[in-house]
């Protein structure tokens, strides 16, 4: 993703500021308000969350929000560490799934009985819960897969609706291929496989079906049977032989920015976080041209779609902290004023049913929440792989393979056996 982007998928990084008001720590005061302390790891939306702050900290007068946003160039992970090591333990933080979920479990209060945990969307918990105790709340929802610009696939005749299959798939690229000079394309696609952690997301369709689409089953397979490689292998190598440049050494910016962008190619791999950045090069680009296109694997065509991040609440804070800490959460979700940040300010695809498709004004992000509601999706299963295995296993031997360094059964060998290695 574009830098400030990428922080959706990637390790967060440095301390940037900040904001909200009230004494520094938090508890509760002898006027009986209360101080919370947030801990945020979502830089590109830090201005919207300081308005959200502000907006609340309006209405409630006795409940002050420190807000601490990570970002730019620290690992959020140490960072949050550290705040616990030295003893100023933030009383809401920032989840990445089951392994931060288990990391934190010792710190985390149960949030089954909240508003929130019976408004998520069915499936969307999974991610932050152990033991049946739910103990994150889904901070939002974002999707991925193969985004086109449906405008060169008019110009081209053809239907981009009308496309589930992978033959359907394949026969547009091929109708594109042909007509490349007459659209202006350098190539179909602009899969950006110098960066390891796009390879990682796009494995997540072909692996979920196997762990039956269940963040739960994921982190506790032993072993990986690549059930669904004939599809994987089918997706890899058109991707592979339409790029627009050497897959294999492509990065983000080149991809998005410099050609999909500009329209010098059709079909990239990412999701609905670059249309903060497609609005900045193009305001109409989002709105009228792109769109998202399943994969056929396992059950049906799907995307890729679910909780990237979740909210903990920390269960060693006073009580009326930790009821101060449900309660901004509940508003962020329910407060109608609130809502409509939600929506139109941070542009998330929202993770709790109160809210309605009639309410996101961005078309992908629309796209991406039917999807989810009519269980159109996979989870992001890349995230419960063994620790690095979707970036420096999956990532950088698929490198290899579309370099023609390596076999496809080499290739496949080796994600096998190393699962294996780190699953003893």
């Amino acid at each position: 993703m574009k830098k400030r982007i990428l922080l959706t998928a990637a390790t967060m990084l440095s301390v940037i500021g900040i904001a909200g008001c009230g004494n520094s720590g938090s508890g509760t005061s002898d006027d009986g308000s209360v101080t919370l302390e947030v801990f945020n790891i979502k830089t590109e939306t830090a201005e919207q969350m300081d308005r959200l702050v502000a907006a609340f900290e309006e209405s409630h007068e006795d409940i002050k929000i420190n807000m601490t946003t990570v970002g730019g160039g620290t690992d959020a992970t140490a960072a949050l560490q550290s705040k616990f090591s030295s003893g100023d333990e933030p009383d809401i933080f920032m989840l990445g799934g089951l392994a931060d979920t288990q990391t934190w479990e010792h710190k985390l209060y149960d949030l089954g009985e909240t508003e929130l945990a019976q408004k998520a969307i069915e499936g969307t918990l999974e991610g932050a819960t152990l033991n049946e105790t739910v103990y994150g709340l889904p901070m939002n929802i974002e999707g991925y897969g193969w985004l086109i610009n449906k405008e060169l696939f008019q110009q081209a005749g053809i239907d981009s609706e009308a496309i589930e299959t992978f033959a359907d798939f394949k026969e547009a690229v091929e109708t594109l291929d042909s007509k490349k000079e007459e659209l202006g394309l350098d190539g179909v696609f602009g899969f950006s496989g110098g960066e390891t952690w796009v390879s990682s997301q796009f494995s997540s369709n072909f692996f979920a079906p196997e762990f039956n689409d269940s963040l739960k089953e994921t982190p506790e397979a032993k072993e990986l049977h690549l059930t669904y490689e004939a599809q994987l292998k089918d997706y890899a190598d058109l991707a592979i032989q339409y790029n627009a440049q050497p897959l294999e050494s492509m990065d983000y910016s080149t991809s998005v920015e410099e050609l999909f962008a500009s329209e010098k190619v059709a079909i990239i791999h990412q999701g609905n976080w670059i249309v903060p950045t497609l609005n900045s090069l193009d305001d109409t680009f989002a709105k009228e041209k792109l769109a998202i296109v399943p994969m056929e694997v396992g059950d049906g065509s799907k995307i890729v779609a679910g909780p990237a991040w979740y909210w903990g609440v920390n269960k060693d804070k006073e009580q009326e902290v930790i009821d101060a800490s449900i309660q901004f959460l509940t508003w962020m979700y329910t407060d109608e004023e609130a809502m409509t940040a939600i929506i139109d300010d941070f542009e998330f695809i929202p993770a709790y049913t109160n809210f309605s498709s009639d309410d996101i004004s961005d078309p992908l992000s629309n796209d991406i929440y039917t999807y989810l509601t009519n269980g159109q999706t996979v989870p992001w299963v890349h995230n419960s792989y063994p620790d690095g295995y979707g970036q420096n296993i999956f990532g950088v031997q698929f490198q290899a393979y579309a370099a023609d360094q390596i076999s496809w059964a080499e290739f496949t060998d080796q994600l096998k056996s190393s699962w294996a290695q780190e699953r003893q």
